[in-house]
């Protein structure tokens, strides 16, 4: 059934027919799933007011609008949705499915350590390793690989936990945002001198965001003015009410610093992990998982660390972890022993991979090399459509023209270098997240793990000296050269809420200022003189405030503007000039006006830069 015209171009109707269509599709997408003409589908869009090239990708909102003019219920297949698919192309099975009952077997609980800043997180992470490394008979040199195993004694059982060390909860919010299930236990670590702060309710929220359950460690109970009880009064206020206060949630009374109370901070993770999860997975599976951290070593190449969550993964094992693939090379556990294979909830370090990961990616492993290529191009092409529709402001031809007139956009442009994939990707994803209003945008060119090249500076030369951050990396010797040669703004940075404060910082810096009228002072005219050469003067009695020369002013009469946009051009105090005349004395007024008259209140006014909120 063929529509009525629509700006003079004819496309059937759907009917309400569902369409399917991966992100970042484009109209001529569009139009092969419904058999019409591309070019169109480009008119309609004209049509509708906005401005679309047939092959360019499109957000969803878009899309959303062209399929409610042609009556089709378009569906925008969702990031997990779309590998799912891609996946089942090559009869991959990836997800939750780990065969039959009898393959499952008990696995160690995942736990990720989050908190407010200077609370003693990393302390924490670091006394627990310590301790298990010192417990251990031939225990290495641990190096930080972003996740680690500990083992504890519990109830006569030698237990594992592994520990993620995440940059923060911006990295366990955007892993969690892409679909990566990674944590069974959050520990939430609380001052006990300090209490709960703004982060540490960023950090509860997030937590039960991800429908974890939550230990929480109240750290520094050693350290004058700690008050472990006030943290568990404030805590039930959030909905977590301690066991001893009649709730569910287990409170440990901890110090990292001295090292105390982590034997029982281990238990309560275990006794959380038996009475509320039911920890299994089949480890005789192909192995599949997250990728926790990534980033390039000089030695190594590209290096990943991975958590094991179902299936074992092998030395030689084909993988393919997001847009990178590969095979597994050698794999080195937390004390940078090697090891031949990883078992469910395990961290390991891999290398073989041909590129950096991001933090989230899934990792799956598969049959032979040229599939895990196939698949990682298709994600990457996938990836970049996707990209490319989000980053293409949606342009009506009303803007187009507003544009025109009035300049464009004010832009901030940024090159984000960090040392790992879960730090860079976190920054971005927060910074992203700046809102100064339509006024100014910004925009991330380009991010990658690893140091500051000479790629990355001529990029900022080419696209209007953009601003590169480099989190916790440094330029090469011929990259600093090259950015002090062209004036190339490098800024660095350790910790990611000092780069947002200072990102935000540039953007108000950018906005256009706004002004705002200020009243000086206000006079009453008593008497008009009229003056050769000058026109007629008001004599008049300051009422409030000061009249100054030069000063913008208005004239009154009966609460109604009668003249505006008028200057003080004389001001006199009898027959002597004055440079302003304060409440309470009388002067004579020109302000250009001639058609003053007794009664009249003359206004002065200044416009004033306001400060941005």
């Amino acid at each position: 059934m063929s529509a009525p015209a629509i700006g003079g171009v004819q496309v059937a109707r759907g009917n309400g027919a569902t369409i399917r269509l991966p992100r970042g599709a484009s109209l001529s997408d569009f139009a092969d799933r419904i058999g019409a003409n591309p070019a169109s589908l480009v008119q309609i869009m004209l049509h509708l007011g906005e401005m679309v090239t047939a092959t360019q990708s499109v957000n969803e909102e878009t899309l959303q609008l062209l399929g409610a003019e042609l009556d089709y219920n378009i569906q925008v297949v969702s990031p997990e949705e779309e590998d799912r698919e891609l996946l089942e192309a090559f009869d991959i099975e990836f997800g939750e499915n780990e065969g039959d009952e009898a393959d499952l077997a008990a696995r160690p609980p995942v736990v990720t350590v989050m908190g407010h800043v200077d609370h003693g997180k990393t302390k924490l992470l670091d006394a627990i390793r310590k301790t298990n490394t010192a417990a251990r008979e031939a225990g290495g040199i641990t190096q930080h690989i972003g996740a680690y195993q500990v083992t504890t004694e519990h109830e006569g059982q030698e237990r594992r936990v592994t520990f993620i060390d995440t940059p923060g909860h911006e990295a366990f919010t955007a892993m969690r945002a892409r679909g990566a299930k990674s944590t069974d236990i959050a520990v939430l670590v609380v001052a006990a001198d300090d209490g709960v702060k703004p982060q540490t309710i960023e950090a509860l929220n997030h937590a039960q965001a991800a429908d974890v359950p939550i230990v929480v460690a109240v750290n520094k109970v050693d350290k004058e003015g700690a008050d472990p009880s006030k943290v568990r009064a404030q805590l039930t206020e959030y909905g977590l009410v301690a066991e001893e206060y009649g709730g569910s949630t287990l409170f440990v009374d901890i110090s990292a610093l001295k090292g105390q109370g982590i034997e029982n901070l281990l238990e309560a993770i275990l006794l959380t992990a038996d009475a509320e999860l039911d920890l299994r997975a089949n480890p005789t599976m192909d192995a599949q998982g997250i990728a926790i951290e990534a980033y390039l070593d000089k030695g190594r190449g590209p290096v990943a660390t991975v958590l094991v969550q179902r299936g074992t993964l092998r030395v030689g094992d084909s993988i393919v972890c997001g847009e990178a693939y590969g095979r597994v090379r050698a794999m080195l556990d937390d004390t940078g022993e090697p090891v031949e294979e990883a078992t469910p909830s395990r961290p390991v370090l891999v290398m073989g991979l041909t590129a950096v990961p991001s933090a989230g990616d899934n990792f799956i492993v598969v049959t032979d090399d040229r599939m895990a290529r196939q698949i990682a191009q298709q994600r990457a092409a996938r990836k970049r459509s996707a990209d490319m529709a989000k980053s293409s402001r949606r342009l009506t031809l009303e803007e187009l023209f507003s544009d025109l007139e009035k300049g464009r956009v004010d832009e901030l442009k940024l090159i984000i270098k960090g040392d790992v994939s879960g730090s860079v990707e976190a920054l971005e994803d927060a910074l992203l997240k700046i809102d100064v209003g339509d006024e100014v945008r910004l925009r991330v060119l380009h991010r990658a793990v690893g140091a500051i090249t000479e790629y990355d500076v001529n990029l900022a030369v080419a696209d209007d000296n953009a601003v590169i951050i480099g989190f916790n990396v440094r330029p090469e010797p011929r990259a600093r050269d090259l950015a002090e040669r062209e004036g190339v703004d490098i800024r660095y940075y350790s910790i990611i809420y000092q780069a947002i404060e200072e990102i935000e910082a540039a953007l108000k810096g950018m906005l256009k200022p706004e002004f705002e009228e200020v009243q000086m002072g206000t006079a009453e005219v008593r008497e008009v003189f009229k003056v050769p050469k000058i026109g007629n003067v008001a004599g008049s009695l300051v009422r409030s405030g000061v009249i100054t020369r030069n000063s913008k002013a208005r004239v009154i009469r009966d609460g109604v503007v009668i003249a505006d946009n008028l200057t003080v051009s004389s001001l006199r105090r009898f027959k002597d000039d004055a440079t302003e005349v304060r409440e309470g004395f009388e002067c004579g007024i020109g302000v250009g006006y001639n058609d003053i008259r007794i009664d009249d209140v003359i206004e002065t006014f200044e416009m004033r830069e306001k400060p941005r909120a």
